[in-house]
């Protein structure tokens, strides 16, 4: 059987007899306070001959409760998934996040969970972690209606980095102002982005720059602009460390993210994602679906006045991109 096995909702359930130990959490990023809470489940089951379970939402309760502004997420689904299993889960449950489940109190969330998932032995959450109508329940109130029903739960403590706990919030405005290695310290891995290579106008080959064109899908846009990365062919590629990949096709390059605005034809106003890679050999062409992994910011997105202007900027880019590379390794 492949891992972990996904469940759309809560109900309708059935799973070995075995003790289930319950990561929760919305786990947006699935960052290295977000990791510390899913491994204890993972190691408790582990120990204990259990079944190691994430229990996620989707979409954001920001979706429901204010419609006109929702929080813009750093993952889809199914990059949380695959982050999920690279931790050792067994089982992802993925409860849609609506009206009906929003309705649940706080004092009967517990005795909802212990009907739908009878084997369930532990629960594991953030010690800030809020449930309920209303998000009224806190780690006391979770301790005190699991206790009555035999189900034991951990809650972990918050990570610090530089003296401010790590959040999916501090990540996002990261991501925004375009700090991408402080977001890579928080999440404990580097941010990518992720697309199949489609066919552009040719023009980066034209000027000298050949590039690798993914459009982007994503929710929440980092800053626009050039960054150094790294390019993998899977997501188990992009989380290893230098040296440690599983792939052999990684690649170092320079990309730009954001809407081109020296070269853009009248009404492309979407996102794309243009890299140009630091190795003259490129083992990737239209079709295959990557892994861009963002590992330094060099400059914002600018518009320049000619293409000679670009030229020499794209030029220093990547000159500026080899240079760090050598330094950090890869």
């Amino acid at each position: 059987m492949r891992y972990p096995v996904k469940f759309r909702s809560l109900e309708g359930i059935e799973l070995e007899s075995r003790p289930l130990h319950l990561a929760i959490g919305m786990f947006d990023g699935v960052h290295l306070g977000h990791k510390s809470v899913i491994e204890a489940a993972v190691h408790s089951a582990r120990r204990e001959n259990g079944i190691a379970g994430v229990l996620t939402f989707w979409p954001h309760p920001s979706v429901l409760f204010r419609p006109e502004n929702p929080t813009r997420l750093i993952m889809d689904p199914a990059n949380k998934t695959r982050l999920f299993r690279g931790l050792g889960a067994e089982i992802v449950i993925e409860q849609p996040f609506d009206s009906e489940f929003a309705s649940i109190s706080a004092e009967e969330f517990v005795p909802h969970l212990v009907r739908c998932l009878p084997a369930l032995d532990s629960i594991y959450v953030g010690e800030n972690w809020g449930f309920g109508k209303g998000r009224k329940g806190d780690v006391d109130l979770l301790l005190r209606e699991a206790r009555k029903r035999g189900v034991s739960v951990i809650s972990m403590p918050r990570l610090y980095r530089n003296g401010e706990p790590i959040s999916s919030s501090r990540i996002r405005e990261c991501l925004i102002r375009g700090a991408i290695e402080e977001a890579n310290s928080l999440l404990g891995y580097s941010y990518f982005l992720e697309g199949e290579v489609r066919e552009g106008r040719g023009m980066g080959r034209e000027i000298g720059f050949p590039t690798l064109n993914i459009p982007w899908a994503g929710d929440l846009e980092p800053l626009h602009g050039v960054y150094g990365v790294r390019v993998d062919e899977s997501i188990e590629g992009a989380l290893g460390a230098p040296g440690e990949r599983p792939s052999a096709r990684v690649r170092s390059g320079v990309a730009n993210f954001g809407l081109r605005p020296t070269v853009a034809e009248e009404g492309e106003n979407a996102p794309i994602l243009e890299v140009h890679l630091l190795d003259e050999s490129c083992p990737f062409d239209r079709g295959d679906r990557l892994f861009v992994e963002l590992v330094f910011f060099i400059r914002p997105e600018e518009k320049f006045s000619n293409l000679d202007a670009l030229k020499i900027r794209i030029r220093n880019d990547r000159s500026d991109a080899r240079e760090r590379f050598g330094r950090i390794g890869g």
